[in-house]
């Protein structure tokens, strides 16, 4: 018999007797255990055996680089996330990943992106000028709004009626809520289908599935070529010549919604809100946009001279990762440096710890895009706000093109000012700011 070996542990009742507070927000007492424990802890749980957190660089280099071949998404993605935002990219694992991953990668080349580019500014521009002055305003609405157009309009070349992208939006964060306490309090689940809970979020589900279906169908009667994601994934075939499924389409189609928006929403939403709060470092972008405007270059020369603006959203990235956590799940015993784990075990990698830790970086807690600027390699072990390895974000250029282009026309066309408020935020499936305020005044 092997003899396991796991980092120090917490009481699986200790855990229990904070459940609640755990469901609404786990960082805290995340960091909590990782200062009492170390850099991993473990807690024992009699519904799914060893579970591991971990925010050790070197673990998550071997978890998501090294041996990713023996490390899968769990079942609280390949089950529980699946069954309200498809079984596709995000939430599949192994073989059928894989396949996917083959078929759709060429939709997400840079040179493919690039072409998306002059569509980007546009859904960007008309986002951005119906952003009202003069007032405090809620940010995070009005980047939701308009990373879910830019979505719709550049990947999918897809106009639809503003209630329904509305109703599009609205659903997708109601299933997130629901994601989020059915995976974070297990022990609840009769309650959850006694309530009515599950079978209204399900109908939920299936009025997404209709919406994107309804995409789709459009797309086949107009007979019209776009050159966009969308028609790569209606023509995309698999090497016996077969095409995907219409509900493989409507899978992997809202998972680009969900994945494709809200994580760029969310990390505008941070990177605004801490220029603005930082007035120093605000000049220096705002500068930068203001050269770079006078050069007249194309929107893919704009976005290669940004180099200010892309190391704030990378820093901010840092400091609030949208995806702020990954599972794995073990698939075969092995050795994660000091620990020797058992097949089944479920392991944590903290990305919002590993980004604040102050063993990798100097002063974790502050905002300085100096870290990021002037071409600075930082190690993908311990920065890793598009994931790592094989499973690294199929969107990872499209969100920074896009990122770079909404902050520079942002800052072209007015001056924010922030109400200073500490920043918060809910860790849901993504890291989602709450109640951040923002004023813009209009350049003159």
């Amino acid at each position: 018999m092997p003899t396991y070996k796991y980092p120090n542990s917490i009481s699986f009742f200790r855990f229990l007797f904070n459940s609640s507070e755990i469901t609404k927000n786990p960082i805290p007492f995340q960091r909590k255990w990782f200062e009492e424990k170390g850099d991993s802890f473990s807690v024992w749980s009699p519904l799914r055996g060893h579970i591991i957190l971990t925010r050790d660089a070197k673990i998550s280099k071997q978890i998501l680089q090294k041996k990713h071949k023996i490390y899968h998404k769990s079942k609280l993605q390949t089950k529980f996330l699946s069954k309200y935002v498809g079984y596709g990219l995000l939430t599949s694992s192994g073989d059928y990943w894989l396949q996917q991953r083959r078929l759709i990668q060429p939709g997400f080349h840079k040179e493919k992106i690039q072409n998306l580019v002059s569509i980007t500014q546009a859904s960007i521009d008309e986002e951005v000028g119906k952003i009202e002055t003069g007032q405090f305003t809620d940010l995070y609405p009005i980047m939701n709004t308009l990373a879910f157009e830019v979505v719709a309009k550049s990947l999918f070349d897809f106009s639809a009626s503003k209630d329904t992208m509305r109703r599009l939006q609205s659903i997708i964060e109601q299933l997130q809520r629901f994601i989020v306490k059915e995976i974070r309090q297990p022990h609840k689940k009769l309650k959850y289908w006694l309530s009515g809970e599950i079978r209204y979020h399900m109908k939920l589900v299936k009025e997404s599935r209709e919406i994107v279906l309804s995409i789709i169908e459009q797309r086949r009667r107009s007979h019209q070529r776009h050159d966009d994601l969308l028609d790569m994934l209606l023509n995309a075939r698999y090497e016996d010549g077969t095409s995907m499924t219409n509900d493989q389409l409507i899978d992997e189609i809202l998972i680009l919604f969900v994945a494709g928006h809200e994580t760029t929403a969310n990390a505008l939403t941070f990177t605004l809100s801490l220029l603005a709060q930082h007035q120093e470092v605000l000049a220096k972008a705002a500068a930068e946009t203001a050269e770079i405007s006078e050069k007249k270059f194309s929107n893919l020369e704009t976005i290669a001279n940004l180099n200010y603006i892309r190391s704030c959203i990378e820093e901010s990235m840092r400091l609030y990762p949208p995806a702020w956590i990954t599972d794995r799940v073990a698939t075969e015993d092995d050795f994660l440096g000091d620990y020797h784990i058992k097949k089944g075990t479920l392991l944590g990698i903290s990305i919002y710890e590993l980004h604040r830790s102050k063993q990798y970086w100097q002063n974790p807690e502050v905002f300085d895009p100096g870290r990021f600027y002037g071409n600075k390699k930082i190690d993908t072990s311990y920065y890793l706000p598009f994931g790592a390895g094989p499973r690294l974000c199929i969107g990872n250029n499209f969100a920074m093109f896009e990122m770079i282009l909404a902050i520079n026309t942002i800052l072209k066309k007015f001056e924010i000012q922030s109400d200073n408020k500490p920043i918060e935020f809910l860790p849901l499936i993504t890291l989602k700011p709450v109640g951040i305020k923002l004023k813009f005044s209009s350049i003159s």
